[in-house]
């Protein structure tokens, strides 16, 4: 059931970033990237589609955008991450996320708990930066294994960033190719 709401949510909100136009648009790319940090599924990506006209340059545009989004991403990190400690000492919670149909402890200790024991920080901007990936779930992977917030944080703005830089320039590409 809360899902289902969930699910329900994020697609309102997609729709909602896909419309955002001007100034307060950015407002609206904040707060979905700082939601789809702990909360919701759904591509990050969704926010380089934004018809927001700005005024700006189309790369003024677009780098704007991308640090909004990075900067939003990197605040709900640390939500996520707070919750993450939080979890850790909670055994019950533990338990019930083993237990859980989608089995979130086991799917992300083989994928993105491997990249953060093996390259730390370095290795959630890298497993951040992977286009279409789902990074709710890396970002709580991530805050069970580390301690340091600000160093969490950069790697989740580094990560984001660099996942919106890829995405535009694999898309933007084909666009000129096409």
């Amino acid at each position: 059931m809360l899902e289902t709401v969930i699910a329900a949510v994020g697609s309102g909100l997609e729709a909602v970033v896909e419309t955002a136009t001007g100034w307060p648009g950015m407002a609206v790319i904040f707060a979905y990237s700082f939601l789809i940090a702990f909360v919701l599924p759904g591509p990050s990506e969704i926010v380089l589609i934004a018809p927001l006209d700005l005024g700006l340059p189309s790369w003024a545009q677009l780098s704007s955008v991308m640090l909004v989004s990075a900067i939003g991403k990197a605040a709900g990190s640390v939500l996520a991450f707070h919750i993450g400690q939080e979890v850790k000492q909670a055994g019950p919670v533990t338990r019930w996320l083993r237990r859980s149909r989608w089995d979130v402890l086991q799917w992300s200790e083989k994928r993105s708990v491997r990249l953060a024991q093996q390259y730390g920080y370095g290795g959630m901007a890298i497993a951040l930066s992977i286009p279409f990936f789902p990074d709710t779930i890396s970002i709580y992977a991530f805050a069970v294994l580390e301690t340091d917030y600000v160093r969490f944080a950069a790697a989740t703005f580094l990560g984001s960033l660099g996942r919106l830089l890829v995405t535009a320039g694999v898309f933007g590409g084909l666009v000129t190719v096409f």
